[in-house]
């Protein structure tokens, strides 16, 4: 049975940029990668909406903040590194009625307390310069926020871990984990191998995978997809950056936005709704176990009895295009249905605690010499490096 110092499920990119910052600290280390597709970032890096994120909204001193802070610095410098392109365009997040303002200024004030002294209050004249379909009575003008592919820095990730001596063995499904005396087996679909440490990055699958090693999880992963419109070719005019709204700041999901992305193509969404299926990226996706999952933890229906609002707005502009454009609507006007055409759709991986609460920072659990990281929903992919990097210096004392 093949021996390793580490082993790390999933080849998202928190996975890939933890193996990075190991094999940094010490070259020697021998590691592997496991992943159950036949390639990275195949499911919330591949399919998000390639936002580097300022770190404007998350709660000052928490794992989110600290990490995108650092983080967001730390993409930069590898995309210039390694030439992957980037484009800091900036963002505006705009109130569109009196009734927002106190929210954006909120907001405002958080980003100064997260060091984002470069964003700035504006006003309606200044809003329609910079986006001149937009409307709104105040925004924030955030000029940290860019675009990227993030499967391209996946990619890279991977490319740097092989080439450091690291491993990745792709259509590895993590099946079992035993404790043998100093050791872990780590049983696969594609063979056994022993690990001194092991780390769970699995995302979507994280809360199952943790559920091998530790008897009591007390979070579970409750999918949401976010399903995104593009805007015609002919349309996209409209928006010269990212325009987005004044999230609600009782629910962790920013709300339908527009965002240029580095194709040059524009989206519009995502909503955020309730998913049948972990991996389901369309309406029709259903899997027996992941609702027996969903609907067998008490925490989903304490969720449920304070958003069913909200949830059932997210199903209407699910299934009703016209609903979806009104929500789009609020933040320009002129767009049309007939703007609008299918786009793709991501799925977000959601902690939901047993008490209910939708967990909103970054959370890993330490269980000996294993590490499961439970809940590593955006601004992940921004902060992928810092998490890494905290995750390499746990991995570190356990070496």
């Amino acid at each position: 049975m093949p021996a390793y110092d580490v082993i790390i499920a999933g080849a998202g990119i928190v996975g890939l940029a933890t193996a990075l910052g190991v094999l940094e600290q010490d070259p020697e280390v021998k590691l592997l990668i496991l992943e159950k597709e036949a390639g990275e970032a195949r499911h919330q890096t591949g399919n998000n909406s390639g936002v580097i994120h300022s770190g404007i909204y998350y709660k000052p001193g928490s794992l989110k903040a600290v990490n995108c802070i650092t983080g967001y610095n730390l993409l930069l410098e590898f995309c210039r590194k390694h030439g992957i392109y980037f484009d800091i365009c900036g963002k505006v997040i705009v109130a569109v009625s009196q009734s927002e303002v106190p929210g954006l200024n909120a907001i405002y004030e958080r980003g100064l307390a997260n060091g984002l002294d470069k964003i700035r209050l504006i006003g309606k004249e200044e809003l329609k310069e910079r986006e001149p379909h937009a409307s709104g009575v105040k925004a924030i003008y955030v000029p940290y926020t860019g675009i990227i592919d993030y499967k391209a820095v996946a990619k890279k990730y991977a490319e740097l871990i092989v080439k450091a001596g690291g491993e990745i063995q792709f259509s590895s499904k993590v099946k079992n984990i035993r404790s043998n005396d100093k050791l872990y087996d780590v049983e696969t679909s594609s063979g056994s191998f022993n690990t001194k440490v092991f780390v769970n990055c699995c995302g979507l699958q994280s809360d199952e995978v943790a559920g091998l090693t530790e008897r009591k999880v007390d979070t579970r992963i409750i999918p949401f997809r976010g399903e995104y419109y593009k805007i015609r070719p002919e349309r996209r005019h409209l928006v010269k950056n990212l325009i987005y709204p004044v999230p609600d700041p009782a629910f962790p999901f920013l709300g339908v936005h527009f965002t240029r992305m580095v194709t040059g193509e524009v989206e519009a969404g995502p909503n955020a709704v309730l998913a049948f299926k972990k991996e389901g990226y369309t309406r029709t996706s259903l899997s027996a176990k992941d609702c027996f999952r969903i609907f067998t933890w008490n925490g989903f229906y304490k969720i449920a009895s304070k958003y069913y609002k909200t949830g059932f707005g997210e199903f209407r502009r699910s299934f009703s295009k016209k609903a979806f454009v009104k929500a789009l609507q609020r933040l320009m006007p002129e767009i049309t249905e007939s703007d609008l055409i299918a786009g793709g759709a991501g799925v977000r991986a959601q902690a939901i605690s047993k008490d209910g609460r939708l967990i909103d920072d970054f959370l890993i659990h330490e269980n000996g010499n294993i590490i499961n990281v439970l809940n590593a929903p955006s601004p992940a992919a921004t902060s992928s490096i810092a998490i890494g990097k905290t995750i390499a210096e746990r991995i570190k004392l356990r070496l």
